[in-house]
């Protein structure tokens, strides 16, 4: 293997690395995020000077929304671009900062705790949008939002909020490799034909995960490198555990163990036992992956063969159970 350069070196140190999305898809982003703004800033201007809320703020569009721009018209895919993501993150932080810039003294500490408490309760929430950290502090340090209070929920941030989400869901939808929410391109790529073999134990490289980022043509907000280090923590910890499960009980969960669209996970329903093996069956339906809210039956051999492992929900994972 030939040996980085200094510079190759230093740009991956950095984090410099070549953006695989084509020019199209960068030129819609900034179009995007630039149509968002004018709206967001018109709609809530619109709505303060025909006073069809009774608020009155110098703020019309804040400036945490400039960065959620980014997210939705440039990483429309991401974890942190998602609805409840913009929705919860902005609102919480806004809550949180209020709250602090309420009943606590001015100063540096309030203003840290208010990000710091932004932070955490978007955490546990499940509702991370970088954004939110922004919305938290203008709450606080902000002079509008100091006399607003908790008005400030209303106009800036929840009409804000409201509008930016509606110019996504408008604008990405018009694309129909930029579907928003994210769950609808998955949907999409799930009903795709499947022309490769069923199995495809094909061994993944690193070249395979940089032409498939380009072909996504959407920014992924990860490194081909990281996404190769993730398969090989995943395939490591495969190989813990490649045995059949002995037993098919019945309220149990089984995995396939496969990657992607084939990954399914069965939950025995009932089952009867018998001698005769052609009568030994059991009945499932499918809760998660491929086939969904399906239900089979077949035999406990064949179960027994298809299932990889039995696994088990947990923090709204699914994780092998030991």
């Amino acid at each position: 293997m030939n040996a980085r350069s200094p510079l190759e070196e230093f740009a991956l140190l950095i984090g410099f690395e070549r953006n695989t999305t084509s020019h199209r898809e960068k030129l819609l982003s900034a179009l995007g995020a630039a149509i968002a703004i004018t709206g967001v800033a018109w709609v809530s201007f619109l709505a303060v000077t025909l006073q069809f809320v009774d608020v009155q703020t110098g703020y019309f569009v804040i400036a945490s929304m400039g960065a959620s721009a980014v997210l939705l018209f440039a990483v429309p895919h991401g974890a942190l671009s998602q609805p409840w993501a913009l929705v919860g993150g902005h609102l919480v932080s806004a809550v949180i900062g209020v709250a602090c810039q309420q009943w606590l003294p001015a100063g540096f500490m309030t203003a840290g705790l208010a990000v710091g408490l932004a932070v955490g309760a978007m955490y546990y929430l499940r509702c991370i949008h970088p954004p939110g950290g922004a919305t938290a502090l203008t709450a606080v340090i902000g002079a509008d939002a100091g006399t607003l209070g908790y008005l400030f929920l209303l106009l800036p941030i929840g009409l804000n909020v409201l509008s930016i989400l509606a110019v996504a869901l408008l604008f990405n939808n018009l694309f129909r490799w930029r579907r928003y929410p994210a769950h609808l391109a998955h949907r999409r790529t799930a009903t795709t034909e499947v022309t490769d073999a069923v199995d495809r134990e094909h061994e993944l490289t690193h070249e395979d995960f940089a032409a498939a980022m380009q072909e996504l043509d959407s920014y992924v907000d990860v490194t081909a490198e990281g996404l190769a280090d993730l398969l090989e923590l995943a395939k490591r910890h495969a190989e813990k555990n490649i045995v059949h499960p002995a037993e098919i009980v019945a309220g149990h969960c089984y995995s396939n163990g496969k990657l992607g669209r084939l990954w399914s996970i069965r939950q025995v329903v009932d089952d009867s036992s018998d001698d005769d093996i052609g009568r030994d069956l059991v009945i499932y339906k499918v809760v998660a992956g491929a086939g969904a809210y399906d239900t089979g039956l077949c035999s406990r051999a064949a179960l027994k063969q298809w299932a990889r492992f039995e696994v088990a929900l947990r923090d709204g994972h699914w994780v092998k159970v030991d």
